[in-house]
C-alpha cells in the first residue's frame, strides 16, 4: 500500500545545500582583492601620517591650524574686503580666495564670450575674418600660457608713467600703474536698484516660461521683450529714482605721481585676466566650432529654404543643438582656467597660492599651507563641475 501524500515525512522541505567558497568563484576573488587593496591603501596612509608626525615632532615643528588666528603682518595691495597687516592669517587667506574667484569668475565669462565669437568667426563665409580667427586660435594655443603672461606683463610695465598715461576715452587712463576707470559713489539707492534688477530677472524668467508653455498649447507666440524692458530696465530705474536717484560720478584725477578716485585695475590683475581669457578662448573657439559643425548641414539648408536669416538660424536652431556637444568639453576649459590662475604668482598677483606661500614661509607650517591650497581649488573645481553637469543634464535630449 502506497504512503499517503499527507504523510509529514513527505511535507518536509528539502535540505539546503551548503554554500562552498572557492577561489575559483569570481565573486570571491573580487571581494578578496578589494579587501586587500583597501587594506594596502590604509596601511600606506597610516605609515605616511605616522612618519610625517614623527619627523615634525623630532624637528619641533608646530602642527595644526592654530596659526590662522595669529596676526599676519602681511601686506596685500589688492583686496575686496577690509584688510590691514594686523589682520589674522585667516583673513589674509580669505582675501586670497576672493582674489582667485575674482579672476576665475570674470575670466570664465569673458573667455566664453570671446571664444564663442571666434569659433563662429572661423565658420564665417568671409574669407578674411575666417583666416584671422584661425591664425588667432593656432598661435595662441601653441604658446605656453606662462610665456604669454610674462609677455603681457612686460608690455604693461613698459607703458608710460601716470603723468604721460594713455587717455583713449575721457575718464579712462592706462599707465604702468594699471587701468583707471570712472566709477559711481555707491549708495543705498544703488543697492536697492540691484535688488530690483534681480527680482525683475526672476519675474521675467517666470513670465517667459509661462509664455512658452502657453505657446506650446495654442501655437500662438507671445512677445517677451516688452516684459524684459519693464523688468530689467524700467523697474530698477524706478526704484533707483524713488530712493533719491543719487548720481555722483567718481572720476580718476592725477594727483602727484598717481591717480586718485575712480575704479582701479592693477597691472597684475589686468595681465592675468588678459592672458587667461585669450588663452582659454582659443580652446573654447575650437569647441564651439566643432559643436556647430556636428549639427547636420540639412538644418541650415531647411532653415534657409524657409527664408530665415543666417544669424537667426544660428541663434535659434544650430546653437541650441550644438550646446549638447559643446557643454562637456567646455567644463574642462572652465576648470583649466581656474587652475591656471595659480600662475599668478609669476607676475606678483596675490591669489590664494601667493598668499599661502608667504604664510607657510612665515609660519613654517608647509603641510597646512599646501592643504589649504588644495582644498580651495578642490572646492572651486567641484562647484564648477556640479553646476555644469546639472546644466548638461538639463539640456540633454531625453528619449521618450
Amino acid at each position: 500500500m502506497s504512503q499517503s501524500s499527507t504523510d509529514p515525512r513527505y511535507l518536509r522541505a528539502p535540505p539546503k545545500r551548503a554554500i562552498r567558497l572557492s577561489w575559483r568563484d569570481e565573486r570571491v576573488r573580487a571581494v578578496v582583492w578589494q579587501v586587500l587593496i583597501v587594506a594596502l591603501v590604509a596601511a600606506i596612509i597610516w605609515w605616511l601620517v605616522g612618519n610625517t608626525m614623527h619627523n615634525l615632532e623630532v624637528r619641533r615643528i608646530a602642527t595644526g591650524f592654530g596659526f590662522l588666528n595669529r596676526e599676519a603682518g602681511l601686506p596685500i595691495g589688492e583686496h575686496l574686503i577690509d584688510y590691514t597687516p594686523t589682520s589674522t592669517y585667516f583673513r589674509a587667506l580669505l582675501i586670497g580666495v576672493l582674489n582667485t574667484l575674482k579672476v576665475a569668475v570674470v575670466g570664465v565669462i569673458l573667455a566664453t564670450v570671446l571664444g564663442t565669437l571666434v569659433g563662429i568667426a572661423r565658420l564665417s563665409r568671409n574669407w578674411l575674418l575666417g583666416k584671422i580667427a584661425a591664425i588667432y586660435v593656432e598661435v595662441i594655443r601653441d604658446i605656453p600660457l606662462l610665456l604669454q603672461l610674462l609677455f603681457w606683463y612686460t608690455i604693461m610695465q613698459a607703458l608710460p608713467a601716470p603723468r604721460q598715461s594713455l587717455n583713449p576715452v575721457t575718464g579712462v587712463f592706462l599707465s604702468n600703474r594699471g587701468l583707471k576707470l570712472p566709477w559711481v559713489q555707491w549708495q543705498d539707492a544703488h543697492t536697492y536698484a540691484v535688488l530690483a534688477f534681480i527680482l525683475g530677472a526672476l519675474g521675467l524668467w517666470a513670465f517667459a516660461r509661462n509664455a512658452r508653455a502657453r505657446q506650446m498649447q495654442d501655437g500662438q507666440p507671445r512677445r517677451v521683450w516688452p516684459a524684459a524692458i519693464g523688468a530689467l530696465v524700467v523697474f530698477p530705474v524706478a526704484v533707483w529714482a524713488a530712493a533719491g536717484a543719487p548720481w555722483q560720478p567718481d572720476l580718476p584725477v592725477l594727483r602727484g605721481f598717481n591717480f586718485a578716485g575712480g575704479a582701479s585695475i592693477s597691472p597684475e590683475y589686468f595681465t592675468l585676466l588678459l592672458g587667461l581669457v585669450l588663452y582659454t578662448a582659443a580652446f573654447i573657439a575650437e569647441i564651439v566650432r566643432a559643436g556647430i559643425t556636428s549639427v547636420a548641414g540639412g538644418q541650415w539648408e531647411a532653415a534657409e529654404a524657409l527664408g530665415l536669416k543666417r544669424s537667426t538660424v544660428l541663434r535659434r536652431i544650430i546653437l541650441p543643438q550644438a550646446l549638447r556637444v559643446i557643454i562637456p568639453p567646455m567644463t574642462s576649459q572652465y576648470l583649466n582656467l581656474t587652475k591656471n590662475s595659480s600662475l599668478a604668482v609669476a607676475i606678483g598677483y596675490q591669489d590664494i597660492v601667493s598668499i599661502s606661500n608667504t604664510t607657510l614661509n612665515q609660519t613654517g607650517q608647509a603641510i597646512e599651507g599646501i592643504a589649504i591650497i588644495m582644498l580651495v581649488y578642490l572646492c572651486i573645481s567641484l562647484s564648477i563641475s556640479l553646476f555644469m553637469n546639472w546644466y548638461n543634464t538639463r539640456i540633454a535630449l531625453v528619449e521618450r
